[in-house]
């Protein structure tokens, strides 16, 4: 594979506002099926065209980077946002020169800060305040410079007595703070950050987005590698997609952001919905618009159907006696059936369809939403909300569909709904079958406001 490489780094006093250019950027591995494989491709091409025997490969090429282009202007955060496995870490690699591309071009103007890996570039045997003027060195201070800034990097880094401590007794949370203080504290002409802030806490992360800000407005190039499409739409004016090696979109970071959960959550979850229209039937051809009615949507009555449906957590939590099975459900928004994602203020529409194998005297039905993180958002059952008609199912060999709906209120992220079956018997809950993280659901960002829920807050003034 022969081409031109150009990566050049030109003085920051140049009049063009172009911080990171990156044209057709492609990058290519070979991958040996077995280690004698490698020993072939190097002894053997050689030894077959002496022969005038037509050459052969010992080896298949793998394309982490194809044809990758997007500009990135001074001052401007930009957002790298898709699959793991698209390419993000192999593009930002390159683009700090630790890794050649195989064609393309890289041009990056003044000085470039990175935080690629989990502590990358520190001595683990050194003390943190020994790391910091290493680092600080390579990356282009002085040692007076460095002396001049220390005393902000540590009161950043917030670690205290650790500081003269060797790296190596550091928890992880430790070690980005203080790789996190140097690079942000250097005012770099380009900071690269690659999912690193994920380690932190919310103090230490709500900390380095507000240095961000700063830094972005002193003129500093951010691009921000990140799985999180809140912190693209609101850290970010622009981002880029990456799928399979290739950008498959860029611009709008709400847009964006979209897209990306197309792609992480919408074929499949389409593919699916296709292929279980028997089991859900379309909306048009029922007349009720009750979309929590019997008549709106046919449940699996007989058999656990939840593997089917878009949006099932295989991850899912599952116990109780067996007693009772939740079966299937079924989800919409605004009659929108297995949405890809919500949005804010969207009625959401959730029915389940529950198996009794033994008699369960006053069942119990309960729902709850929880974060990624666990956090219990919401939660009721058919006792808080004195739910009188399933309280009266329960009998041995039937089946009932229960319905819900509510508001989505929820700030943009990633939850989990949780379901459970129980009854009480005497003061104590017999659990029949809880199926706990079983269904995710995704909330896009919304710019009104920022936090877990939406408490729709009214402003009023008066003089």
């Amino acid at each position: 594979m022969s081409s031109e490489v150009k990566h050049s780094i030109e003085s920051k006093q140049e009049r063009s506002d172009i911080a990171i250019k990156v044209s057709n950027l492609s990058k290519c591995y070979h991958i040996y099926e077995q280690p004698r494989d490698r020993l072939k491709q190097f002894l053997l091409p050689t030894l077959r065209r002496s022969v005038r025997l037509e050459n052969k490969q010992y080896f298949r090429e793998f394309w982490a980077l194809r044809d990758v282009s997007f500009e990135i202007r001074r001052g401007q955060a930009v957002g790298i946002i898709g699959r793991n496995g698209s390419g993000k870490s192999t593009l930002l690699q390159m683009i700090c020169g630790t890794l050649n591309p195989s064609s393309g071009s890289i041009q990056t103007r003044g000085r470039i800060a990175a935080l690629l890996e989990l502590g990358a570039g520190f001595n683990p045997e050194f003390t943190g305040r020994e790391n910091v003027y290493m680092n600080a060195s390579v990356l282009g201070l002085k040692k007076a410079e460095i002396d001049a800034r220390y005393d902000d990097i540590v009161s950043f880094a917030d670690i205290g007595d650790f500081i003269e401590q060797p790296v190596k007794t550091y928890s992880s949370g430790m070690v980005v703070r203080l790789a996190f203080a140097v690079q942000a504290q250097i005012d770099p002409d380009i900071l690269i950050v690659d999912e690193a802030l994920a380690v932190g806490d919310a103090k230490f992360q709500a900390k380095c987005f507000e240095r961000l800000r700063q830094l972005k407005e002193n003129g500093t190039s951010i691009l921000l590698v990140t799985h999180s499409t809140e912190q693209i739409v609101t850290h970010c004016s622009h981002a880029v997609l990456l799928n399979n090696g290739q950008v498959v979109e860029q611009g709008d970071p709400r847009r964006i952001s979209n897209r990306y959960l197309d792609l992480l959550f919408g074929k499949e979850r389409r593919s699916k919905a296709a292929e279980g229209k028997a089991l859900a039937a379309p909306q048009e051809q029922k007349k009720s618009t009750d979309y929590t009615s019997p008549d709106y949507c046919s449940l699996n009555l007989s058999e656990d159907a939840f593997s089917q449906r878009p949006g099932y957590n295989p991850h899912e939590y599952r116990w109780g006696d067996g007693a009772a099975r939740i079966l299937d459900y079924y989800i919409a928004a605004e009659g929108e059936a297995y949405p890809t994602s919500y949005t804010v203020g969207q009625e959401i529409v959730l029915v389940i369809s529950v198996s009794f194998i033994h008699e369960v005297f006053r069942p119990i039905l309960g729902i709850t939403i929880k974060t990624k993180e666990g956090v219990t958002v919401f939660g009721a059952n058919s006792e808080t909300l004195d739910f009188e008609e399933f309280k009266t199912s329960g009998h041995a060999g039937t089946a009932v569909r229960v319905g819900a709906r509510f508001n989505c209120r929820l700030g943009s992220g990633d939850y989990f709904i949780s379901l459970g079956v129980a009854s009480r018997q005497s003061e104590e809950i017999v659990p029949h079958d809880r199926r706990y993280d079983s269904i995710h659901i995704q909330v896009r960002p919304d710019e009104n406001f920022f936090g877990l829920v939406n408490l729709d807050l009214k402003l009023s003034a008066s003089q």
